[in-house]
Order: C-alpha cells, then sequence, then structure tokens
C-alpha cells in the first residue's frame, strides 16, 4: 500500500496502517534521536514518544514530506529532552564503565557485517570521536548535520523539520561541517585514509 492511502488510514483510526509506518520510520527516527542525544536507552524512549504523538496529531498533519514531519517530531522531543537536562542535571548514582563490553561493540546502526576484533575496536573508537564531535556543534548545526550527512535528507525536507529557510539551511551546514572536521583533527589517527583530506601540494 502507498504511504499516502497508510496515512489517509491512519487519520481515520487505523492503528494497523499507523503500525506500518511505525515499522517504515522507526530505525530512522532513532538513528536521528541517538545522534542528537548520545544515548541509546534515552533515544529508544524518545522513539517511542514521537511516534505517540505524532499519532494523536496525524490529524494535523497537512500533506507534503510525512518523513519531514515526523522527524520535526523527533527533533523537537530531542530539543525538550536536551532543555530539561539542562534544567535539572542529574549525577549517576553508580559510576560509568566506559570500557564495558557493550560500549566496545560496533554500534547496530552502522553497516558493517562481523568486523575482525581489532577493526571492531577501531570502529567503536572513530563512532565515539564522531559523536564527541557532534555532541560539541550547536544543537541547530547538528540537527541539520545529522539529518543531511547522516540520514540522506534533502535541503527542503530538512528545512521542514527545522523550519528555517533552505539558506539557511545551506549556510548552517556548511559551517557545521567545518566545525566537525575542524574537531575530528583532534583524532585524525582515527579516521580512514580516504577520509583524512592531506595535503597533496606537500
Amino acid at each position: 500500500m502507498e504511504e499516502q492511502a497508510l496515512i489517509l488510514d491512519a487519520v481515520h483510526g487505523d492503528l494497523d496502517a499507523f503500525n506500518r509506518l511505525v515499522l517504515a520510520y522507526q530505525q530512522m527516527a532513532f538513528n536521528v534521536a541517538v545522534r542528537l542525544m548520545a544515548d541509546d536507552d534515552l533515544a529508544e524512549d524518545i522513539t517511542q514518544t514521537a511516534f505517540i504523538s505524532a499519532y494523536r496529531n496525524l490529524g494535523g498533519f497537512r500533506g507534503g514530506s510525512f518523513k519531514a514531519w515526523l522527524m520535526r517530531i523527533v527533533t523537537n522531543a530531542c530539543y525538550d529532552e536536551l532543555r530539561r537536562v539542562k534544567r535539572h542535571p542529574t549525577t549517576a548514582l553508580e559510576p560509568v564503565d566506559e570500557e564495558s563490553d557493550e560500549e566496545m561493540e560496533s554500534p547496530a546502526w552502522l553497516a558493517d557485517i562481523a568486523p575482525s576484533p581489532e577493526e571492531a575496536f577501531e570502529q567503536a573508537e572513530l563512532e565515539h570521536a564522531i559523536q564527541h564531535c557532534l555532541d560539541n556543534l550547536p544543537e541547530d548545526f547538528k540537527a541539520i548535520v545529522v539529518l543531511v550527512d547522516l540520514q540522506g535528507f534533502d535541503y527542503s525536507e530538512v528545512a521542514q523539520v527545522v523550519k528555517r529557510p533552505l539558506g539557511t539551511i545551506k549556510s548552517r551546514l556548511a559551517r557545521g561541517r567545518i566545525k566537525l572536521q575542524e574537531c575530528l583533527r583532534q583524532f585524525w589517527e582515527l579516521l580512514p585514509a580516504k577520509f583524512r583530506l592531506e595535503d597533496k601540494s606537500l
């Protein structure tokens, strides 16, 4: 069934149709949330909350890109949680083991299949470096970089998600990429050779 038909049925209360939309977009929603929040468990909670909110507000969907409409709900939920955490910071009751086995495993959203232990370790280190640099970006820059460079959204879709003009999207993406590249220079040895942008003039 085409997406528009599923949306129409969902708007009219068809839970099965909405569940099919959830299946189509849940991984994308989680990927966006986990990049913005840098916390798998929190990202799962936010994704679930976002889909509940989407179902309750389907009547407010006015056409256009359903994907952009849905990802706007996800990013807004992330921003709300980030603001809540800033207002009410918490202290962990138990020390976090940064070298735990779970941390060293290949993240689920990476596509490589059955890497060797050495490759898995390097992959995890690179993942941590990228996430660290993403977390240092301003919120608006971060969302745009995640949506365009990691999720493959086009500029017009991102403009709908973050409610900014197309020119602002392009400008913030360019500046965000520069900031990200400058940060990643601290972890140059972790980057695959094809991404190191070495000076060819030397």
